[in-house]
């Protein structure tokens, strides 16, 4: 299946048709993401020695870490790439503004 981009504006919200397959895959990784930080809550709760819980944090980071490439590798490759292919840089120049904030 071809990715396509439907990047529209509904109100203040812009909306992207995603195929099912990505939709269940990025939800499946969220689901594990909402698990460990549920996991890191019992930890604490639990009075779990310190460095356990950050090493359980660490792992969270890398898992939500990856969620995020997924999710930024199929935006350039429908969005950004349909909107160069189309002569129109805007979903480059909305990308570029925003990947300082994703590199912290």
């Amino acid at each position: 299946m071809s990715e396509q981009c439907c990047c529209s504006e509904h109100h203040t919200e812009r909306h992207k048709e995603r195929s099912e397959e990505e939709r269940k895959a990025l939800m499946r990784r969220l689901s594990i993401i909402e698990g460990q930080i549920r996991g890191i809550r019992g930890m604490l709760e639990k009075d779990i020695y310190c460095i356990d819980i950050l090493t359980q944090v660490s792992a969270a980071n890398c898992a939500l870490n990856s969620f995020s490439r997924e999710l930024l590798a199929s935006h350039m490759r429908s969005c950004v790439a349909e909107d160069i292919r189309g002569g129109n840089e805007e979903k480059l120049d909305e990308l570029l503004k925003v990947l300082p904030k994703l590199m912290k």
